[in-house]
């Protein structure tokens, strides 16, 4: 049987009421973290420095609770004859009548404890705010709208006195810093276009455009082959032939750059009538149910 439980005397109330203290301590420590400094967009060292007193003051009380409150000894004793003597039954009842505030005690540790623990869990919960806005909807939509302006990086319109085999990086208007609405725009001979049925209006003399996100593993496009109509992309070497929509013609890529529709306002500018034709980046958003 076990013997000596020292929370039996003084020292075992001691650690009862240090073990609640560091408990209090560390509850107060990880609200501070996670709903203060958190919250009201604290430093991170207040807030590291909050968290390491929080997890500091749990380690503590639990080896408090190990060291001052378990039984530190392990004894056994020959099994008796029965029945009990009277002196024995004395005994049993002062045990268990003690064994009772023992539990009674462990008890209110316990809830004590398992609440810190839980605050702890629902701090960690309100992390969840970093991650901002659930991404979905800007996996399938870009910033393109209809009647939106191209322009460069740095803000200039684009205007219809682009010249054949010229290329340029183009953004919606206001919108240079998306990453999924970056554009390739260039101009080519209207004649030699053998786009897909319902896309005869969206290429303005001359002017068309694609995604600039490699199809197959999001790289950008970047190189124009102009002698032969062609986009490559550095990464795998997937290659698109624009005269055709932008379908792959080499490399590992396996759907065309989706198409931006165009238009040229009455002022000159280029407009996009809407968004791409689909979902820019690799081939997984074209499973999307």
């Amino acid at each position: 049987m076990n013997q000596g439980a020292p929370e039996n005397g003084k020292s075992g109330r001691l650690a009862a009421v240090v073990m609640a203290v560091l408990a209090f301590l560390a509850g107060l420590a990880g609200a501070g973290a996670f709903f203060y400094f958190y919250w009201t967009d604290g430093s991170t060292a207040a807030m590291g420095t909050s968290t390491a007193v929080a997890m500091a003051g749990m380690g503590a009380g639990l080896v408090v609770w190990a060291r001052g409150l378990m039984p530190g000894e392990e004894v056994s004793s020959k099994r008796e004859a029965l029945p009990s003597s009277e002196e024995e039954k004395e005994q049993f009842r002062e045990s268990f009548v003690a064994g009772e505030h023992r539990i009674g005690r462990r008890r209110l540790l316990g809830l004590l404890a398992g609440g810190v623990l839980g605050l702890l869990a629902l701090d960690s919960v309100s992390l969840l705010r970093s991650m901002g806005k659930s991404p979905l909807p800007a996996l399938y939509r870009t910033a393109w709208t209809k009647g939106a302006r191209l322009v460069t990086f740095d803000g200039r319109p684009v205007t219809a006195a682009v010249q054949k085999g010229d290329i340029l990086t183009v953004f919606p208007e206001g919108q240079t810093d998306s990453i999924t609405s970056q554009t390739l725009l260039l101009r080519v001979d209207e004649a030699k276009l053998r786009l897909p049925p319902g896309r005869e209006s969206w290429t303005p003399m001359g002017f068309i455009a694609f995604s600039k996100i490699c199809t197959h593993a999001g790289c950008p496009v970047a190189q124009y082959e102009k002698s032969v109509n062609i986009l490559l992309c550095p990464c795998h070497q997937s290659s698109f032939d624009i005269l055709s929509g932008a379908l792959p013609v080499g490399g590992p890529a396996g759907r065309p750059l989706p198409q931006l529709p165009l238009y040229v306002d009455p002022a000159g500018f280029i407009r996009a009538q809407g968004d791409f034709s689909s979902h820019p980046g690799p081939g997984f958003w074209s499973y999307k149910s």
